[in-house]
C-alpha cells in the first residue's frame, strides 16, 4: 500500500523541468561522488528527468542504476536522456518511497535529491531507503532549505514569494525547510552513523540570473504551484503576476545574486 500523502508542489511544467534538467552529479551530488564504487548498485529516488541519474550511471560503469519517480510521464524524458548518452546500465521505474518494491539489501547506494521535502512521511521514507540498502552501503540525501535562501538586492515582493511558497508547500503536506531537518530525521529512522554537510547553488552571472529569475517568473504563474496557490485560497492571480514581475525585476539587476542552501547527509548502513 502506498503511504504518499504529500502533493508535489512544483508539478512538471517546463519551467520546473528546465531547472531539473540543469542538475548534475557535480552540482547536486558532489558530497556523494567520492563514495561511489565503479561496481555499485544505485537507487536514485525522485529522479525526475534523470540527469543526475545518468551521471551516476556513468560513474558506476561496472554497476547499475535504477531511477525511481512517482510520475511516469517524466520518466520518458529520463529514458531518452540516458539513451542519448549510450548508457546501458540504467533503468527507470515508478514507485512510492514509503513502500519500495525492492527486496532488502538490494542496493549499495540509495540516493534522493530534493525529494524528502515533498513526501508525506520523511522518516518512513528513510526507513524504507535503509531497508533496501545493503550492510556497509550508503543512504545519501540532499534537500534545499527555503528558510536558508537569501538574495540581493532585497526586492520586497520576493519576501512575499518566499512566504507564499512555504505556505503552499506546507498545505500540500511538504516540509520546505527540509535541509535543516535531515539529521534529525535520519536519527529517528534508526541511522547511527551519519555524516553531515552543506552546499549551495549560487546564481550571480548575467546568464545565471536570467535563467533562475526567468524560470521562477514563469513557474509562479504557469506551473502546478500556481494552480495550487490559487485553488487553496493562498493567493490570487494578481498576487502571482506581481510576484512574477518582481522575479524579472530582480534578474535584471547587475549586482544581483541568489543563494540556495542545502543540507546533506551520508548515512552508513
Amino acid at each position: 500500500m502506498a503511504h504518499e500523502t504529500a502533493v508535489y508542489t512544483h508539478g512538471h511544467h517546463d519551467s520546473v523541468l528546465r531547472s531539473h534538467r540543469a542538475r548534475t552529479a557535480a552540482n547536486s551530488a558532489a558530497y556523494l561522488v567520492p563514495e561511489l564504487r565503479p561496481d555499485a548498485r544505485v537507487l536514485d529516488i525522485g529522479c525526475g528527468p534523470g540527469t543526475i541519474t545518468a551521471d551516476l550511471a556513468a560513474l558506476v560503469a561496472q554497476g547499475s542504476v535504477t531511477g525511481l519517480d512517482a510520475a511516469e510521464g517524466v520518466l520518458e524524458t529520463a529514458r531518452a536522456a540516458a539513451a542519448e548518452r549510450g548508457l546501458s546500465n540504467v533503468e527507470f521505474t515508478t514507485g512510492d518511497v514509503h513502500a519500495l518494491a525492492f527486496p532488502d539489501a538490494a542496493f549499495d547506494v540509495v540516493h534522493a535529491h530534493q525529494t524528502l521535502q515533498h513526501v508525506g512521511d520523511p522518516v518512513a521514507a528513510l526507513r524504507e531507503m535503509r531497508r533496501v540498502c545493503a550492510p556497509g552501503g550508503l543512504v545519501a540525501v540532499r534537500d534545499a532549505d527555503y528558510g536558508g535562501m537569501f538574495w540581493y538586492p532585497e526586492v520586497p515582493v520576493l519576501d512575499e514569494w518566499l512566504d507564499l511558497y512555504r505556505r503552499v508547500a506546507v498545505s500540500n503536506g511538504g516540509v520546505p525547510d527540509a535541509g535543516r531537518r535531515l539529521h534529525a530525521w535520519a536519527r529517528e529512522a534508526g541511522f547511527a552513523n551519519v555524516t553531515l554537510s552543506t552546499s549551495t547553488w549560487t546564481f550571480s552571472s548575467p546568464e545565471e540570473r536570467a535563467w533562475w529569475s526567468g524560470l521562477w517568473a514563469e513557474r509562479t504563474v504557469a506551473s502546478s504551484y500556481a494552480g495550487i496557490a490559487v485553488g487553496a485560497g493562498l493567493a490570487d492571480r494578481e498576487d502571482l503576476e506581481r510576484i512574477s514581475a518582481a522575479w524579472r525585476t530582480w534578474g535584471e539587476q547587475e549586482d544581483a545574486w541568489f543563494t540556495v542552501v542545502h543540507g546533506e547527509i551520508l548515512c552508513r548502513v
